[in-house]
């Protein structure tokens, strides 16, 4: 019977342990949460590997704290360290201490962990790719899934069911290539994390664990398209009218897999859901990455998610007071993205970032969630 004609009294009767699907950060600690509890969840990935998503390569303070209490500290997992921001915006540079230290750490290497301790917790793993959703049922590949109560946590990535909104003429893409460790970029970077801002879009760069060098874009398509469509091409022409960028492509071997998703629906907020269906991570609130908050975001929710389900809280309820919780974080980080792809605003505003630091410190508090 498929999933979108499940009668209603059937679902009612037809229940079982709960459904976390998608294992990142959101639904991994999901998992957690539910196993402790004694819940006993079904966690489904669509790989019996552990992929490496491209956005959520750096922790901030608060995502830090918030790993360290489902026992995945980043400093356990050889996290690197970071204490700086580092703002570029044509010859701007600004440079400030961080609230508080954040970490540079893949995501291969964080999912990683949380997926092992989601396991080590009590959580069954299956291996499916979803093919739809709806309340009550997980259709995959491999069989149905039923559950009266399902945490959809398939971050960047909709599924049919339950697809978010994409209304934008000119959408934002996501690009990463990791240069590896010993490469020039590696040591002026240090102990920072980099935003290099540039007319419609920005890049963000910080050493993850073994001394790689993560370079993340998150731009227009129309920026793409200008080179053609090409994403070598697209590097090229941001090193050339931007040189603290170019410094840091520096020895940047053009083999190099460039990883890339499209359509990435920032500031979006899921204000509402069906019974039955809680949404986390990206699949309830897209903060712009340039505010380092994406992974305490997936985290919060999964945290919220548990509790409300736990209570008999249902997720039409849940959805609507998490929404309230991530609007602040969400709206400033949108101004500041839509303020820092203009060079006239960026540059004026990189540079009273570095004379007035407090401004710069107030703004990361206040993208917190």
């Amino acid at each position: 019977m498929p999933c979108l004609s499940l009668p209603p009294l059937r679902r009612a009767i037809a229940l079982s342990a709960p459904i976390v699907l998608g294992a990142g950060p959101a639904g991994s600690s999901a998992a957690i949460r539910l196993a402790r509890a004694g819940r006993e969840p079904v966690l489904i990935d669509r790989e019996e590997t552990v992929g490496d998503c491209i956005c959520g390569g750096f922790l901030s303070w608060r995502t830090a704290a918030q790993l360290r209490e489902l026992g995945c500290g980043p400093e356990s997992l050889g996290a690197h360290r970071a204490q700086r921001l580092r703002l570029y915006a044509g010859d701007a540079v600004a440079e400030t201490a961080l609230v508080e230290p954040g970490f540079g750490l893949s995501r291969h290497a964080l999912d990683t962990a949380l997926r092992a301790a989601a396991v080590a917790a009590g959580t069954k793993l299956e291996i499916d790719r979803a093919r739809s959703v709806a309340p009550g049922c997980v259709s995959g590949s491999r069989r149905e899934w039923r559950s009266d109560a399902i945490f959809l946590a398939t971050g960047k990535h909709d599924v049919r069911g339950a697809m978010r909104p994409r209304k934008n003429r000119d959408p934002a893409l996501g690009l990463r290539v990791r240069l590896p460790a010993g490469s020039p970029a590696s040591t002026p970077v240090g102990d920072a994390i980099e935003l290099h801002l540039f007319p419609g879009g920005y890049a963000g760069i910080v050493v993850q664990e073994g001394g790689s060098t993560n370079i993340c874009l998150a731009l227009r398509k129309s920026l793409l398209g200008s080179a053609a469509s090409d994403p070598w091409r697209l590097l090229d022409m941001l090193a050339e009218d931007n040189p603290h960028f170019a410094r840091r492509m520096e020895g940047a071997d053009h083999d190099l897999p460039i990883d890339t998703i499209a359509a990435v629906p920032y500031g979006w907020i899921a204000r509402s859901s069906e019974a039955g269906l809680y949404r986390l991570g990206d699949q309830a609130a897209v903060i712009p990455s340039l505010a380092g908050e994406g992974m305490s975001i997936a985290l919060a929710s999964a945290e919220d998610a548990v509790e409300a389900y736990l209570a008999g809280v249902e997720a039409p309820q849940y959805q609507a007071r998490f929404a309230h919780r991530a609007r602040r974080p969400v709206g400033i980080a949108e101004a500041i993205w839509h303020l820092a792809e203009h060079r006239r605003i960026a540059a004026p505003a990189t540079r009273l970032a570095g004379a007035a630091p407090w401004l710069t410190r107030a703004a990361m508090r206040l993208s917190r969630i």
